[in-house]
Order: structure tokens, then C-alpha cells, then sequence
């Protein structure tokens, strides 16, 4: 067998029998590293030692390792400015915490007549995102509900929150099915205060 010291030297090839003075003499363990080469490899070494490091390396890169979790944020084609506003501030602090955020538009009765008032909702959101995530499942049809998948750019959490989404300003405006009911009025007011003037 080839034979492979504990600080990587090599040894030459060595008989078993010599092989294992060698390791008993170092008082180290002589381990088969490859078994299929020719002549095969043996490496000496602390074999318990070799393990409790092996196990620490595979504890830290689990530790590492992130875990994406799925948020998931619910939608009315009618929802107001206040709901709207509350739910993006939790939307964006799911992205910011490097979570997937997947945005459902719940529709009941007649609103499935109007698919656009939600598809307005979710391309709406996905552009106020745009600088913290991405859209990774386009907007779909599935039933009664509409879905869309945002994806976060970062996946640090804490410089993703340092930045804000947007300027705050932008998230003023009421939704489009708010907008279009808030502004009905407009035109009637507008009468009355000419018909004053005359």
C-alpha cells in the first residue's frame, strides 16, 4: 500500500504489517483513503479527531445555510388606502428579512367579472418593490384568487431594511379600485361651486 503521513508527507509504498508499526509507533490510526487506487492509499491519522472535525465543518455549513420561507400576503380587489398601506409595510418587511412573499388577490361574486382590478393591484406592488425583489412567479389566475411570487434581491436582511423601498410619498396613493371610487365625486362639486359664482 501507498502510504501517506499524518502531516500529508509521503511514505512510499509500504507492507501492511510495516504500515501499522508506523501508525502504532506515531500512536495514530492508518485509515484506507483509496481503496480502488493502485497500490491503494492508507493516510495516517487521529481517526476520532478527523471525525469530530468532519462534524463541526457540516454543523457550521448548516448554520450557514439560508432558509427561504414563504410569507404570504392576502389582497382584496376593493381594499382601501389604510389596509393596503398596512399590508405593504408587511410586505416589505418580509423582503427585507430575505423571505419570498407570494401576494394573493381574493375575488368574491361579480368581481370575478374583473380580473384587471387585481392584476392592477399586483403589478402595482411589484413596482414599488422593484428595488428590494423581484417578480419570480408572474401574476396567474387560480380560481377565485390571483397569485404572484416576489423573490428579495438581498439576502441580508439588515441592509436590505437600511434602504427604504421607496420614498414613502409614493405609497400615499389609494389603490386603483380605491382611486377610481374616491375621485367619482369630483365633477358634481365642481357644479356646485359654478352654479354659486353665477
Amino acid at each position: 500500500m501507498r502510504l501517506i503521513g499524518d502531516a500529508g508527507e509521503q511514505l512510499g509504498v509500504k507492507p501492511l504489517p510495516e504500515a501499522l508499526t508506523i501508525a502504532r509507533a506515531r500512536e495514530l490510526d492508518l485509515v484506507e483513503v483509496a481503496p480502488n487506487a493502485d497500490p491503494p492509499v492508507c493516510r495516517l491519522m487521529d481517526f476520532k479527531r478527523y471525525e469530530y472535525e468532519q462534524q463541526q465543518r457540516r454543523k457550521e455549513s448548516r448554520r450557514k445555510a439560508t432558509q427561504v420561507i414563504i410569507k404570504e400576503m392576502k389582497f382584496r380587489p376593493k381594499i382601501d388606502v389604510h389596509d393596503y398601506t398596512t399590508k405593504m409595510r408587511h410586505v416589505e418587511r418580509f423582503l427585507a428579512e430575505g423571505n419570498k412573499v407570494k401576494l394573493t388577490i381574493m375575488f368574491r361574486g361579480r368581481e370575478m367579472a374583473h380580473p384587471e382590478l387585481g392584476l392592477r393591484i399586483l403589478e402595482r406592488i411589484a413596482d414599488e418593490v422593484s428595488e428590494i425583489a423581484m417578480v419570480e412567479s408572474s401574476p396567474r389566475q387560480d380560481g377565485r384568487n390571483m397569485t404572484m411570487v416576489l423573490h428579495p434581491l438581498k439576502r441580508d436582511g439588515r441592509a436590505a431594511a437600511a434602504k427604504p423601498a421607496h420614498p414613502k410619498p409614493a405609497r400615499s396613493a389609494p389603490p386603483p379600485a380605491a382611486a377610481a371610487t374616491a375621485t367619482a365625486p369630483a365633477p358634481a362639486a365642481s357644479a356646485v361651486a359654478a352654479g354659486e359664482e353665477s
